[in-house]
Formats: structure tokens, C-alpha cells, sequence
């Protein structure tokens, strides 16, 4: 006989920034935050980026009410940080955070900068080789 499982509430929000894609789900809890089943701390190499991170629950005043379990993949750690910061934002609008003090502060907008493509005949994007007269 199976056993009965415990149905929780949980929010889902997607992020993406530079080639970065984070999938965050949130539920209620007492604050912890996983990334790619590691503690963010473990993961995140530099505090500014977790405080980068926590944005969104920090302006909800929700830090210690939700869990936070991110997977997120591609890009280096900034890009990762700010693809969970939007996801974490767009999942606490879910969960019935008000609207108006996340876009205020810029939590909802997507940062679609990312590397520009490399044109033939040049070293990089825009870097062309060097010029020489004779």
C-alpha cells in the first residue's frame, strides 16, 4: 500500500540572463536557499552575488517564510545569479507578493544583454586586427 504524500504549495518562476536558465521553485519555509542541490553559500563564490540573489525576498520582507530550490545551467556565476534573482522574483509575484514594490526596483525586468556574435574577418565582435601601412 502506498503511502500517502504530502501535498505542499509551490511557486515556479524561470529566469534568464546572458545564456544562463534558472528554474527556481518556492515554497514555504524557514529561508534556505539550494542551487543545483548545494547550499548557495557552497555555490555562489562571492557574497555579493547571494546578496544579489536575495533581492527579491529581502524586498518582500519574506527572507525567512520561503524555501528557495533553483536549478539553474549555462553562463558563469554573475549570469547564473541574476537569471535566479528574476525567477525568484517572478514566483514570489505567484505566491502573492505585491507587484509594485518588485517592479519598482527592477526585479521583474529581464536584462537581455548577452556576448555579441563574433563577424568574420575580425579578432572578436568589434575588434578589428591590427593595421599596418606597409
Amino acid at each position: 500500500m502506498a503511502a500517502k504524500k504530502k501535498t505542499e504549495v509551490v511557486y515556479y518562476g524561470t529566469g534568464r540572463r546572458k545564456s544562463s536558465i534558472a528554474r527556481v521553485f518556492v515554497s514555504p519555509g524557514k529561508g534556505k536557499i539550494t542551487v543545483n542541490d548545494r547550499d548557495v553559500n557552497e555555490y555562489m563564490p562571492y557574497d555579493t552575488l547571494v546578496m544579489d540573489l536575495k533581492q527579491p525576498l529581502v524586498l518582500g520582507n519574506v527572507t525567512e517564510k520561503f524555501d528557495v530550490v533553483a536549478t539553474v545551467e549555462g553562463g558563469g556565476f554573475t549570469g547564473q545569479a541574476g537569471a535566479i534573482r528574476l525567477g525568484i522574483a517572478r514566483a514570489l509575484l505567484e505566491a502573492g507578493i505585491e507587484r509594485k514594490t518588485l517592479k519598482v526596483a527592477g526585479m521583474l525586468t529581464r536584462n537581455s544583454r548577452s556576448k555579441e556574435r563574433k563577424k568574420y574577418g575580425l579578432k572578436a565582435a568589434r575588434r578589428a586586427p591590427q593595421f599596418s601601412k606597409r
